[in-house]
């Protein structure tokens, strides 16, 4: 697993790599020691938004910036995309998104973008 590997950092920036849309990744300079939870919530969010972007978007380049608050890891994933299609906008991967940032007590949104394209954002408490 990437994840044990890597670290949060690590993993996205490797997946981020993949074939597809050009991702750029902006990490703050600390995100300092997560949840075990967290981390994996905020690794499987990103990559099921990065997986929805490479599938169906028909996007040029995405973007992921993660930064901590005092209490929370708030997670950003936005492409200049198609947008959101009205078929995908209650599918599966976009529900395990919400699920995944639900179980640890966080939220997510999916919504379109302001100059196109869809955003995901997450906020993961982590005190």
């Amino acid at each position: 697993p990437a994840l044990d590997s890597l670290g949060l950092a690590g993993s996205l920036t490797a997946f981020a790599q993949a074939p597809g849309p050009r991702v750029e990744v902006h990490l703050a300079d600390r995100l300092g020691e997560l949840p075990a939870d967290v981390e994996l919530a905020a690794y499987r969010i990103v990559q099921e938004a990065l997986t929805n972007v490479r599938r169906h978007a028909a996007a040029r380049s995405a973007r992921i910036d993660l930064r901590r608050s005092r209490d929370a890891l708030h997670i950003t994933v936005s492409d200049d995309g198609s947008g959101l299609p009205q078929t995908l906008r209650h599918g599966i991967g976009l529900a395990s998104m919400r699920e995944r940032a639900t179980e640890v007590g966080g939220r997510c949104t999916i919504a379109p973008g302001p100059q196109g394209g869809t955003r995901v954002t997450a906020r993961l408490p982590v005190a």
